[in-house]
């Protein structure tokens, strides 16, 4: 399905610096796809030939390791995904799976660096962007490896609550198993802190629909690890 890039409402803020003429030239050379839940957007060792712009949804970030399959984050729309690996690669080090329904553009490489070339403020949102992405992967790396379960549960339950939905009352879009893979522990360890969390007063907890009761309390507990 072709996408007018001019009268998209999910434009990313590199494509908010383009020209009309631009905008054309990036809908000419675009597909939009919807993908269901639970679908592979692109996988790893796959050969990557176009830009992938996450246009609506949730997908999560995931890469098969040595040992086991580790899910590296979870990511809202608007966003680009895979720019590291299109631009510099050209083989997927990651996959990318759609956690709610997602529309997905496909934008062509060699469109996408014609812009890049051509368009100053379109290239350096776009740097601005990796460099974000760098630092923030800096951030929870470090957070992973030296807070405690309890610190890297709550800064999960905040990530989406600040971050992926901007409300503390939500539903979690993915399974125990898959914040405990995010975080290096088990599904036993998350339903356990979660249940205390619970009991101690910080959350309401009814099937997968969590709401903050006490977010102090919980940034606390992020804050202290």
């Amino acid at each position: 399905m072709k996408n007018n890039c001019i009268t998209c409402a999910f434009k990313s803020k590199s494509a908010e610096t383009l020209d009309e003429d631009h905008l054309n030239h990036l809908s000419c050379n675009n597909a939009m796809v919807k993908f269901r839940k639970g679908n592979p957007i692109f996988t790893q060792g796959t050969f990557s030939t176009n830009v992938v712009y996450l246009r609506s949804g949730l997908a999560k970030i995931h890469i098969t390791g040595p040992y086991h399959e580790q899910i590296v984050r979870i990511v809202k729309a608007p966003r680009y995904l895979g720019l590291p690996t299109t631009i510099g690669d050209k083989i997927n080090q990651y996959s990318v799976t759609a956690i709610s329904d997602v529309e997905v553009c496909f934008i062509d490489i060699t469109a996408f660096r014609h812009l890049l070339k051509e368009t100053e403020h379109f290239a350096f949102e776009i740097i601005l962007d990796l460099c974000k992405d760098e630092l923030e992967s800096i951030r929870r790396c470090s957070n992973r490896t030296q807070k405690q379960t309890r610190g890297n549960i709550a800064d999960v339950i905040l990530e989406f609550a600040d971050h992926i939905y901007e409300s503390d009352t939500f539903n979690l879009p993915v399974s125990q198993a898959d914040i405990g893979n995010l975080v290096d522990t088990s599904r036993e360890s998350v339903s356990r802190i979660l249940t205390e969390f619970h009991k101690d007063g910080i959350l309401d907890m009814k099937g997968k629909k969590i709401e903050i009761i006490n977010k102090k309390s919980l940034q606390l507990i992020s804050q202290n690890g």
